[in-house]
């Protein structure tokens, strides 16, 4: 599960990066993927919107498998 997680991360990186952030993946534990954001998405009012709306949609359509994804500090 953890290559099709980074994979998929791949995808949602490259958006990411154009508004000057990034993402790493920390851990994928039964289902739950831990993920860090960096750059312009660490500190950015809009993370938890980003989060919920672009990375775990994202994330959940590529692999189905996945219940639930968090950002971790």
């Amino acid at each position: 599960m953890r290559d099709k997680v980074e994979k998929a991360l791949e995808e949602i990186r490259a958006g990411l990066q154009r508004d000057g952030g990034d993402i790493e993946l920390v851990s994928v534990e039964n289902g739950v993927v831990k993920v860090r954001l960096k750059g312009a998405c660490a500190g950015c009012p809009m993370s938890q919107m980003t989060m919920a709306n672009f990375v775990e949609a994202e994330l959940k359509k590529a692999v189905p498998e996945i219940k639930k994804v968090e950002a971790v500090s």
